[in-house]
């Protein structure tokens, strides 16, 4: 057997995982790194979380920001970089969900300063360089090291007071970051390997969570295999599934979490037939021949939303938001034209179970 070819890179980042972290973490974290006037962001959802944070950095906490928005608008950066500016911040802790650590990545990518995440969901976005802003209808992505968290505290507590609907759809939005990482053009082995378990860890706790929300364990599992899943679209490309989540929410404002819930089993679907590797990992990782219908009905069973009409998309946006996604360049297993998209679309517009594309 040959020795596979591959590249890998990874960036410095230090993670500290264990429960009531959040409470005693983020000041050792920033004294590592010299940081002694940090300002705190998160969205309004998240302050309580936040203010706790700043209380524990004490006189370390130049101020609290409570501006972050979904899908970063533009504008909501502008204010968050303001209020860096005036805090006279030497550093930025971002407490929450994707939006806040969006929000504190857009104010990095600004200045420089570094930035510390406290994640209270199952995003993912903590582990990666990659920045999303959303200027006149349009989400632009990018990649910069600049972004990337130097530090991160996961406390599985925090995510005690995650809901339940919440919890579902943030831990498949982190599976679908493994998915994409599976058929990336510049996977390896060792993405693969986390790719696998983090969809593993996430299937086997995501149906303990709706049984049982206060299961500590299973927050700690889910939160692991967010870590590994985040991790590996860190390292990756994206292709054609975060290209659709990203014109849907920045053009639709359709929810994050819940539009990819919506779309994966779709473009896996689309995607399976030139991703065979992929498709049998995830066969392992799942237990189940069919794994876009496996993760339909795992939505399902879960009672997560499955059409993008449920969402609030409109028929006739389907054919637009086609030819948006079709005009951008991405990376893609296969090839994918106006119509082909249009139908993934459809079908995900509809919720009808998904059907593996032939080639």
């Amino acid at each position: 057997m040959s020795s596979p070819d591959f590249s890998y890179e990874t960036r410095p980042v230090r993670v500290v995982f264990r429960a009531g972290a959040a409470r005693t973490a983020p000041p050792d974290e920033a004294a590592r790194l010299g940081l002694r006037r940090l300002l705190v962001v998160c969205g309004s959802r998240g302050e309580s979380t936040a203010r706790a944070v700043a209380e524990a950095l004490g006189d370390s906490c130049a101020g609290v920001h409570t501006g972050a928005r979904m899908h970063v608008p533009a504008e909501t950066a502008d204010l968050a970089v303001e209020a860096a500016r005036v805090a006279d911040a030497d550093g930025i802790v971002a407490v929450g969900g994707g939006s806040a650590i969006g929000l504190g990545k857009a104010i990095a990518l600004r200045t420089g300063l570094p930035l510390l995440a406290v994640p209270s969901t199952y995003s993912g976005s903590e582990m990666t360089p990659v920045w999303g802003l959303t200027e006149h209808g349009v989400k632009r992505t990018g990649r910069d090291p600049v972004v990337q968290p130097r530090s991160v505290v996961y406390d599985p507590e925090l995510t005690l007071s995650l809901p339940v609907p919440l919890t579902v759809t943030s831990g498949i939005n982190a599976l679908a970051h493994a998915v994409e990482a599976l058929y990336a053009p510049d996977t390896s082995p060792l993405v693969s390997l986390m790719a696998e378990d983090g969809v593993r860890a996430l299937a086997e706790a995501l149906p303990a969570l709706v049984a049982e929300p206060a299961d500590l364990g299973a927050r700690g599992r889910a939160l692991y295999g967010a870590w590994l899943c985040g991790a590996c679209l860190g390292s990756t490309t994206m292709g054609l599934h975060h290209k659709v989540c990203h014109v849907l929410g920045g053009s639709y404002g359709l929810p994050h979490a819940e539009t990819h819930t919506v779309v994966l089993p779709y473009v896996l679907a689309f995607n399976a037939p030139a991703a065979p590797r992929a498709v049998t990992a995830l066969r392992r990782a799942l237990g189940a021949p069919d794994v876009p219908r496996a993760l339909w009905e795992l939505a399902g069973r879960l009672g997560a939303p499955r059409s993008l009409a449920e969402l609030g998309l409109k028929e006739d946006d389907v054919r637009v938001a086609a030819d948006q996604v079709a005009g951008q360049p991405y990376a893609n297993p296969r090839p994918v034209t106006a119509d082909e998209v249009r139908a993934v679309l459809r079908a995900a517009y509809e919720g009808r179970p998904p059907e593996t594309a032939e080639v």
